[in-house]
This record gives C-alpha cells, sequence and structure tokens, in this order.
C-alpha cells in the first residue's frame, strides 16, 4: 500500500478526530453547563496530555513494537474514548437537565459522577493519539523513502516532502468536513448523531488501516533510541578527562550501525566536541570478540545521533511559546461568534464551530499554490530543491500567526463597541448586530500561517533527526503542542486572575470582558518568540549525511543555515533576512 493510501486512512482518522474535538468547547458549555474558562481550560489541559502521549508512543514504536502496531493500538484505544464520550451524549443520566431559557439561577452544572465519564473518554483518546500522531506520517513518509525490502528507493523517487504537503493537505479537507457536516449535524440535529458519525467513521479508518497490513514497508524497531542516547553520554562522561584525537582516529563500526543507518551514516561535525570523548578507543572499551562495550565506547554515528538532538532543542523549543499564545484561540473565537449575527438566510444560521472553515480552507488553498506554485519560483529565486528552507518556512509562519492575533484583536473591539452601541452589554442571549463574517480575515490569515508553520516544523524535525529517531522526533512536534497547551491553560488561569480588580478580560460574558487585550498580549508574546526563533536559526548548523545506495555510498550531503546541500557558503543571516 503507498503512502497514499495511507494518507487516505489517516484522512478518516482525522475527520473523526476533529469532528469530536473541534466543537468541544461548545459540548462543554451547553450541554454541561461548565463556565468558559474552565471548559477551556480543559479543552487545553486535554490538548497537552494528547500532545504529551505521542512521546512515549514514539519511543515504543522506535524501541519495541514498530510503527505498524503501535498505530494500530493507539487507533483502538482512541476508539474506545470516541464510544464513551458518544454514551455520553446519548444518555440522559451522563449529563446534566437541559437548562431553561434565561434562568442561569436553575442551570445545573454537570455532577462529579458525569465529569468523571468525560474525563474518562478524553484520557482514552489522549492515550490512543500516542500511538498515532507520532507513527503515522513517518510511517507513510517510509512508504516513500524505502522499497518493499526496506532499503533506500532510487534516486528518482517521489520527494517525501511532497508527501508532507500532501499530508497536511489531507488533515485540512478532513478539517473541513469536519467543521461542516459534523459541526451542522450535532448543531442542529443533536450531539448523539454529531458525536457518533465520528466514531463510525474512526472504526473504519481502523479497519481500512489493519487491512493493508500485508502491503506495508515495516521497518524493525532499532532498539531503544534513549538507551543509545544514554550510551554516548554515559561514554563521554567516563572519558570527560580524555583530549579528543583527529576525528579520523574516533571509533567507526559500520557493521554496528547498520540497523540504525540504512539511508545514511551521519558524518562527525565540529560542534559538541565534548561528546566526541565517547567514540575514543581506550583499554577495557573491546570485548574479546572486538565488539564494543557500548557503556564505555559509541561509534561516531550513535555521538552524531545525540548531537542532532541537541542541535534541534533550542529550534524546537520555540514552537512552545508559539503553541501558548495560540492553545485558546479558537474556544474563545468560537465563544465570540456564537454572541454575532451569524443568519446567513431568515432558516440558516452558520454554526459558531464551522466559522474554522475559512482557516482549513485557506491552508488547503495555501499549500496547494505552495507545492504547485511557490516552490517553483522561489527555486528559481534561492537555488534551493524546495525553494525555501524549512526554517524560512517556518519563519513566514509566525509572523503570519502575530498579523492573524492582531486582526482578532481588532475584530473583537468592534464587536465590544457594537455591543456597548446597542446596549447589548449585559444582555449575554441576544445578538450583537456584527456580521460573524467579520472573523473570516482572522481565520483565514491563521490558515496561511498554519500552511508555512507547521508543514515546516515537521519536515525540520522529520529531515534533521538522525533516521531511527523519527518517531520520536514526530513525538517531539506533539510534545511542544504538550508543552505549549498547559503554559496556555497557565496563562489563561494567570490572566483570569490578575484582571479581576481591573476588569476581567476572559469572562463568561465576552460583551463584558477585554478579550481583546488578551488577543494583544498574545502578539507581545509571538514578536518576541520570533526574535528568539531567529537568533537559533542564525547559529544552527544542519546535520551531515552520507547516504547509501544498497552497499555503495553514492553522494555526500553537508547541510548549513541555508539548507543547501553543497557544503558551507555565505553569511548565515542571508538566509534569516531572505524570510522576510
Amino acid at each position: 500500500m503507498s503512502a497514499h493510501d495511507t494518507t487516505a486512512n489517516d484522512f478518516c482518522d482525522r475527520l473523526a478526530t476533529v469532528g469530536f474535538s473541534s466543537n468541544l468547547i461548545s459540548y462543554l458549555t451547553l450541554q454541561l453547563h461548565l463556565p468558559l474558562v474552565e471548559a477551556s481550560n480543559i479543552i487545553s489541559n486535554f490538548n497537552g496530555t494528547a500532545n504529551l502521549t505521542p512521546l512515549i508512543g514514539g519511543l515504543i514504536a522506535d524501541s519495541w513494537s514498530g510503527r505498524f502496531w503501535t498505530i494500530t493500538f493507539g487507533s483502538v484505544v482512541y476508539q474506545l474514548g470516541m464510544v464513551l464520550l458518544t454514551l455520553s451524549a446519548l444518555l440522559p443520566s451522563l449529563r446534566p437537565a437541559p437548562c431553561i431559557a434565561n434562568d442561569a439561577a436553575h442551570c445545573r452544572r454537570a455532577s462529579s459522577s458525569q465529569l468523571a465519564v468525560l474525563y474518562l473518554s478524553l484520557l482514552c483518546t489522549a492515550i490512543g493519539t500516542g500511538g498515532t500522531r507520532p507513527c503515522i506520517m513517518a510511517f507513510g513518509a517510509d512508504q516513500l523513502e524505502l522499497d518493499s525490502h526496506g532499503g533506500p528507493r532510487s534516486a528518482n523517487a517521489k520527494p517525501k516532502w511532497s508527501f508532507f504537503n500532501l499530508y497536511f493537505f489531507g488533515i485540512e479537507l478532513a478539517k473541513l468536513t469536519a467543521v461542516t457536516a459534523v459541526v451542522y449535524i450535532q448543531e442542529n440535529v443533536g450531539w448523539g448523531w454529531g458525536l457518533g458519525i465520528p466514531t463510525i467513521i474512526m472504526l473504519a479508518a481502523v479497519v481500512a488501516f489493519v487491512s493493508g497490513y500485508s502491503m506495508y514497508v515495516k521497518i524493525p524497531p532499532g532498539g531503544s533510541p534513549l538507551v543509545r542516547l544514554a550510551q554516548v553520554t554515559a561514554a563521554a562522561f567516563r572519558k570527560r578527562r580524555a583530549v579528543v584525537p583527529d576525528p579520523s582516529l574516533l571509533y567507526q563500526d559500520k557493521e554496528l550501525d547498520a540497523g540504525i543507518s540504512t539511508t545514511g551514516r551521519l558524518l562527525h561535525t565540529d560542534q559538541l566536541k565534548f561528546l566526541d570523548k565517547a567514540a575514543i578507543v581506550t583499554d577495557d572499551d573491546l570485548q574479546l570478540s572486538g565488539k564494543p562495550k557500548l557503556w564505555r565506547l559509541s561509534t561516531v554515528h550513535r555521538v552524531e545521533e545525540l548531537k542532532s538532538i541537541m542541535r534541534m532543542l533550542p529550534i524546537w523549543a520555540a514552537g512552545i511559546l508559539l503553541v501558548t499564545s495560540g492553545s485558546h484561540g479558537n474556544s474563545f473565537a468560537i465563544q465570540q461568534a456564537r454572541t454575532m449575527d451569524r443568519a446567513i438566510t431568515s432558516h440558516f444560521k452558520v454554526p459558531p464551530a464551522s466559522m474554522l472553515i475559512f482557516t482549513n480552507l485557506s491552508m488547503l488553498a495555501t499549500l496547494t499554490l505552495y507545492d504547485r506554485v511557490l516552490v517553483g519560483a522561489l527555486r528559481r529565486r534561492t537555488g534551493h530543491p524546495n525553494g525555501i528552507t524549512h526554517l524560512q518556512r517556518t519563519g513566514v509562519g509566525m509572523a503570519l500567526a502575530m498579523l492573524a492575533n492582531a486582526v482578532a484583536a481588532a475584530v473583537e473591539r468592534r464587536r465590544r463597541a457594537v455591543a456597548a452601541a446597542s446596549r447589548l452589554l449585559d444582555d449575554t442571549s441576544a445578538v450583537v448586530p456584527m456580521s460573524v463574517f467579520w472573523q473570516v480575515p482572522q481565520y483565514a490569515v491563521h490558515g496561511v500561517a498554519d500552511a508555512f508553520m507547521d508543514v515546516g516544523r515537521m519536515e525540520f524535525l522529520y529531515d534533521q533527526a538522525p533516521e531511527s529517531l523519527r518517531s520520536t522526533a514526530a513525538a517531539l512536534y506533539w510534545l511542544t503542542n504538550s508543552m505549549g497547551s498547559y503554559l496556555g491553560t497557565l496563562l489563561v488561569t494567570v490572566v483570569h486572575d490578575r484582571t479581576q480588580r481591573s476588569g476581567q478580560w476572559l469572562q463568561d460574558n465576552l460583551n463584558r470582558g477585554k478579550l481583546d487585550n488578551y488577543y494583544w498580549l498574545v502578539v507581545a508574546m509571538q514578536a518576541l518568540n520570533l526574535v528568539y526563533y531567529l537568533v537559533c536559526v542564525k547559529y544552527y548548523t544542519f546535520k551531515p549525511l552520507e547516504t547509501i545506495g544498497g552497499d555503495t555510498e553514492v553522494e555526500l550531503h553537508r547541510g548549513n543555515c541555508h539548507g543547501t546541500e553543497d557544503g558551507d557558503s555565505g553569511n548565515k543571516w542571508d538566509g534569516v533576512a531572505s524570510i522576510f
């Protein structure tokens, strides 16, 4: 089965996932009667957990079970969580009684036992996500990069970067379907059907994925990557007083590294030289058979694995604050949309969560134009095979994300002004006479930003991670989202508490709140983060890789700050400046 078939299965998976999660804020506030800030924090904490478990899943896949079985286990557990959530929507005993209109005093929130069912379902989906997220994209890329025997494909094989664009295109197409059809059913037919349909779709995705077992390329796990990294650290510490010799004298063992370097061996770099001490051969480092004692001696390839991860960490960390600043954006925007004029005709109103369609449409359009038009035009200008580097692509996205939040702040300021002019500040059930389509620009710019930022971050992690750590590298992407979501909860809690005396920014009654101030705070955080990111890019060095074709060394790739493959060249700021 090809990578495209894998992406088709992931389409069903994401349709189910987004159909379940995109309108969750409405389910928590309208069906379980939770306050806005509490509901938003539940979603943020859920996202944090769902983005943390992939780190564990990626390690299990790389070291023990392999990607296929990790994806299968995660999908089944996720399915269980969706069944529980669907049951909570279908059974009256698992949710509070409906509120009476304009009678908030007698509107009971969900009980502890009802919330326990919710939390259990969210926990199952978070655990299941840990099996699918770190593996599904790397598994799909494996189908392109390796042949049916697990060896590297020919140089004429379809570039994997087109696969990454296709992968995110499929995700956005799934989101588009979810925030239109599924959200409409949730708002107008009922939550039983609205959650039941994604559950059924998820079941179809699991069955389709498992049925292709015999046709997939399945790379066997290469042993625990964490153990190898720990061995390098221990060996370097043991020899901390040793003097690093000429790099040509450091320990190499191609046979030992064969299972973790099927597509290429990492070459020695001059950064982080203290780790090179792990590859210095001293007395008692070798067994009688000639094999190394791995807690005393590491190969250059294994040392460079650790170096690659350490070089990536500063740029990886820039994604944490990026996620923090946007972790509650959709939840708040959906509640804003609920207060605005959503009527298209006298009989049809746009569901608030369906405004996400404009993010999906703009991201789909950007991915299509980027892959089919921009790459060619930029390639002719820059000479880079992908048009611009992964780091430049991410930087463009980060700048656009700032613009999107600035637009959101301006729109919210106008919405509150219209509410005040219409004397609706204290009428939470009234419709503010301002079209919900004022939100379109902020959603559209977010979509363009995501097309650059999300794809760029994932490409960077996949490309720069050692081959045997790619599931773990994908998990690092989700770990960024996890830490950012948890910090987002902290940010919202602090803002909510610290602004009580001067008029709460974040209130259940948005007309009396100052949500626009929160958006401006987010813009300021993103600006500082962008400066930090550009500094990291200036000093980043791409991994050097000696690629392997069968048993023959066919070409040498040595990256630099521009992301080119011709060796070092020019001022490192040139590539950074061309972002803007």
